[in-house]
């Protein structure tokens, strides 16, 4: 079902109000507590600013990705490599990316969320979050406490289940496509 320009508006504002409510109950709740044990507050905000500078880095690439995704990927672009026809070439994309990318996976929502907007395949998308737990700069401590042998077949096994995830999720997705069609 698409939503017209006017509904648009109006899910944006309620999802700003939820998330202005939520801010200000969470500050609240904080400035109360502050009086029962300034010290634990202190330090939780202390570890709230150490998770931001943490993420900042990968935030900020993940930004500059998506301005570059909307300014050079175009809808068609977006189908050819990840869409519905993209077949091997777009599940091997997903996989690569996958394994490739760093930082918190929650910073990679946006630019997944943009990408699914311009055409990206639900599976390929799952496919991308799976191989995110194959990590280039750790197969070398892998290999050192567990040997090459286990982290070889650990890492193949995980790209053949991220596989089977992606296309349970697309099967998933068109069935129950099709059963809202028949509620419709």
């Amino acid at each position: 079902m698409k939503l017209n320009k006017n509904d648009k508006t109006r899910l944006h504002n309620k999802n700003l109000l939820y998330g202005f409510s939520f801010l200000g109950i969470v500050v609240i709740l904080y400035l109360v507590l502050s009086f029962f044990n300034p010290e634990k507050i202190y330090r939780s905000l202390n570890a709230g600013l150490d998770i931001i500078i943490q993420i900042l880095p990968i935030l900020v690439i993940v930004i500059f990705m998506m301005g570059f995704a909307n300014y050079f990927l175009k809808p068609k672009t977006v189908s050819k490599y990840l869409g519905g026809k993209s077949g091997l070439k777009g599940w091997f994309l997903a996989i690569s990316m996958g394994i490739l990318s760093h930082g918190p996976i929650y910073a990679w929502y946006p630019l997944l969320k943009d990408l699914r907007d311009h055409g990206m395949r639900t599976g390929l998308i799952a496919v991308f979050l799976y191989n995110r737990a194959i990590k280039i700069p750790l197969l070398p401590v892998m290999i050192f406490y567990f040997g090459i042998g286990f982290v070889l077949i650990v890492s193949v096994y995980m790209i053949i289940a991220s596989l089977i995830e992606g296309k349970i999720i697309e099967l998933a997705e068109h069935r129950f496509g099709e059963q809202r069609q028949k509620d419709v």
